[in-house]
């Protein structure tokens, strides 16, 4: 089992920036990718960024490209999401997930909730115009 646990939303207006993090505990951080999606009101679970094991290969999707940076630590099992730029359509519950390294035998798999297997509760991100 993997225990995740996010920090760092909260409610702040266009234009600025937030920084999340995500802290893991269980098993050996560097065997998972990690990611984050996040899910508005009425809406699917979105992707919005991901990272290889090793930190060397990262992943966005569309709608934050530029916009925001995920990083990882894994000598401290957390991974962060740098949040520039926030508009408010970035509105959601931000969650982090684990996925076995294993697994992702292509680059299209970290785009897709199936291939994680294990999430936090969330955070809440508001952002108002």
């Amino acid at each position: 089992q993997v225990q995740l646990v996010e920090s760092g939303g909260g409610l702040v207006q266009a234009g600025a920036s937030l920084r999340l993090s995500c802290a893991a505990s269980g098993r050996t951080f560097s065997n998972y990718v990690m990611g984050w999606f996040r899910q508005a009101p009425g809406k699917e679970r979105e992707f919005v960024a991901a990272i290889s094991w090793s930190g060397g290969a990262t992943y966005y999707g569309d709608s934050v490209l530029g916009r925001f940076t995920i990083s990882r630590d894994n000598a401290k099992s957390t991974v962060h999401l740098q949040m520039n730029s926030l508009k408010p359509e970035d509105t959601a519950v931000y969650y982090c997930a684990a996925g076995y390294r294993g697994q992702f035998y292509s680059g299209t798999y970290y785009y897709q909730v199936r291939w994680y297997d294990y999430w936090g509760q969330g955070t809440q991100v508001t952002v108002s115009s």
